[in-house]
């Protein structure tokens, strides 16, 4: 409406129709705040339930109780996932089928794939999950490094779009009216 009225006619009602779509489609794409508190909660907790999985299994319990240990250990989102997963695997649903539950929480792919390949192989979980909190510790560690680099740079456009007119207006304009005034 604010489009149609500023520019008016009927390039207004377009230009309206087109600022509404664009609207839509931006804020349908937005992440709600408790959606997105969740979503992080989960991802900050995986390192910790793949070493709590894997120190649950090294001291011998199956994977359906060390999943419900550390479902009930965690508490929150992510331990709503895995406690579907443990009694998924308690009531004898298949491994990939069973383990599908983490799959909405973002950076679980490896976590799930070790899960799936250690009950087809046979091989030891605990020594994967090990493996997979470091490299999950690693990125986060990265992705740290990222957004302080990442701000830093964002810190310097404010300044740089206060000082850049600042020094036009008080060095470059005067000297730009003093050699304009003396040609003239």
């Amino acid at each position: 409406m604010a489009v149609a009225l500023l520019v008016g006619g009927w390039a207004g009602y377009g230009l309206g129709a087109a600022a509404a779509v664009v609207a839509f489609l931006v804020l349908r794409r937005l992440e709600p705040a408790a959606t997105r508190t969740l979503r992080l909660r989960a991802v900050a907790d995986l390192p910790l339930a793949a070493d709590l999985l894997a120190a649950t299994l090294r001291a011998g319990a199956p994977v359906d109780r060390a999943a419900a240990a550390v479902a009930e250990a965690l508490g929150g989102p992510l331990a709503v996932h895995l406690g579907r997963v443990a009694r998924s695997l308690r009531l004898g649903a298949p491994p990939d089928e069973a383990w599908s539950y983490l799959t909405p929480v973002p950076g679980t792919e490896r976590l799930v794939a070790a899960a799936i390949r250690s009950s087809a192989s046979g091989a030891a979980l605990a020594g994967a999950l090990t493996r997979l909190a470091d490299d999950l510790r690693a990125d986060r560690a990265i992705a740290a490094q990222v957004a302080a680099h990442r701000a830093g740079v964002l810190v310097v456009l404010p300044l740089g779009l206060c000082f850049l007119p600042a020094f036009v207006l008080a060095g470059l304009v005067p000297v730009i009216i003093a050699v304009l005034s003396d040609l003239l």
